[in-house]
């Protein structure tokens, strides 16, 4: 009786065993058998970056990467305000990649301002130049001058050559999305060249920024402000000195609108030396990318 059991029991194991894996048709199968709709749920948990990776895979993963599902949930929320800024109306026809390949890249608009998306998290991130700041003394050759550099995005900095009053100016008008954000100055003690094909930074001319410090300082249209002071100490270095963060809160606003500054204005002294690339406006969440901009 038990050995009729076993073997009832062999046979129903074997031919359950035969039924699943007897022609052997699933143990060839890959991930180049999966259904399309499956893998655009895959990668559609992976951040841009890895998304474009994978798609070298095999042609079910190459098609879920150009999935609209995939890269709407990439997108920022207000991607279609962000591009009628930068491009001055939306191109209806295109896909989705092609749109966030779009906002990815380094667009200029305002004469003076660029604009792009984080390719890790997709923040919307902005750089205002020197010359789309307003600069106190800014067309006295005495004090400042624009220097042609390929060490800042904008190909030219401000130099500062000496001052009493010192103060720049900015403002921002733009749909960014909702989320925290910090505005870093791009600052330099000293002036950058070339010697003999090598990096050199003169800071001969750098003074009076030990003596008192800086003053950073924020205002947004919704009564928020920021305000800090620090010394300017490094030298011959791009740093970028933090004026403070701002909230945006709501989803549905057309525009945000964002004043700041940086002043030393106290004139028992003379200040100089110092090169001004850039305001950057990052999210938290890129901060630490900063490094490499």
């Amino acid at each position: 009786m038990g050995v009729a059991q076993s073997g009832l029991h062999k046979d129903s194991s074997s031919s359950s065993s035969s039924s699943c894996f007897g022609d052997g048709n699933l143990l060839k199968l890959g991930l180049g058998d999966l259904p399309e709709a499956c893998v655009a749920m895959i990668v559609a948990n992976l951040d841009p970056v890895e998304i474009c990776r994978f798609s070298k895979l095999n042609r079910a993963f190459r098609g879920a990467s150009w999935a609209d599902c995939v890269w709407e949930s990439k997108l920022p929320p207000n991607y279609r305000a962000l591009l009628e800024k930068i491009l001055g109306g939306f191109p209806e026809n295109l896909q989705k990649r092609h749109l966030y390949t779009c906002l990815s890249r380094i667009n200029s608009f305002d004469d003076g301002t660029k604009v792009w998306i984080d390719k890790r998290t997709s923040g919307v991130c902005l750089s205002i130049s020197a010359k789309g700041l307003s600069i106190t003394g800014i067309d006295d050759r005495r004090y400042w001058s624009h220097i042609p550099t390929d060490e800042s995005r904008f190909s030219s900095v401000a130099y500062l050559q000496q001052i009493w009053w010192f103060e720049v100016d900015g403002e921002i008008d733009f749909p960014l999305p909702v989320g925290t954000y910090s505005i870093f100055f791009k600052l330099q003690l000293g002036r950058s060249g070339k010697w003999f094909g090598r990096r050199v930074c003169s800071t001969e001319q750098v003074h009076g920024w030990d003596i008192k410090p800086v003053r950073f300082q924020l205002w947004t249209e919704d009564g928020q402000h920021s305000s800090s002071q620090c010394m300017l100490t490094e030298r011959g270095n791009w740093t970028h000195y933090h004026a403070g963060d701002f909230v945006v809160r709501e989803s549905n606003k057309s525009s945000t609108k964002i004043k700041f500054s940086m002043t030393q204005i106290d004139c028992t002294h003379t200040k100089g030396g110092l090169s001004l690339d850039s305001v950057v406006v990052y999210p938290n969440s890129c901060k630490s990318q900063l490094k490499r901009f």
